[in-house]
């Protein structure tokens, strides 16, 4: 997950999608998907940046050249984060999964606001960019794991 300025991918979408893209090419990395996750305000200022757009992104690399990535993003202008995660467990349905920002878009189009915190979120939960922690896509299992493991807890404590 790459995260930019806001006012940047607005500016220049194709910009910063190309710079995502070169970055993960020079890594000889496959890119699987590259899509908008989320826009979203942060909890801190980043650069002076009060808000973030989310870009996520499924590639395939070899794991020797992930540091190469990362010292490309920290050289990089346009991209204030990245966060790369080991994803082999994801099939393509949780690949091509609905991001935030789609679910948004469809409300939007059919006049529903969305309510409370943003799905996908959990409430008070941060990120290492910032922004809400998500509990969906890549999330899910760890999620799972904790409802489960508090499942446990509450049966070993009962009598």
């Amino acid at each position: 997950m790459f995260l930019v300025d806001s006012a940047l991918a607005t500016a220049d979408w194709d910009g910063v999608l190309s710079t995502i893209r070169t970055i993960l090419e020079r890594a000889e990395a496959e890119i699987v998907s590259l899509r908008k996750w989320d826009e979203r305000k942060l909890v801190y200022n980043i650069s002076g940046k009060s808000r973030g757009t989310y870009i996520l992104s499924h590639f395939r690399a070899e794991g020797n050249r992930i540091r190469d990535i990362e010292r490309d993003v920290q050289l990089s202008e346009k991209i204030m984060r990245a966060l790369i995660l080991n994803a082999e467990q994801m099939t393509p349905t949780d690949i091509a999964k609905e991001t935030p920002a789609v679910k948004t878009e469809k409300s939007a189009g059919s006049g529903q606001e969305n309510q409370g915190a943003p799905e996908g979120t959990v409430p008070g939960l941060r990120s290492r960019f910032g922004g809400a922690g998500s509990v969906g896509g890549a999330d899910e299992g760890v999620q799972e794991t904790a409802e489960r493991k508090s499942q446990q807890e509450s049966e070993a404590a009962e009598p």
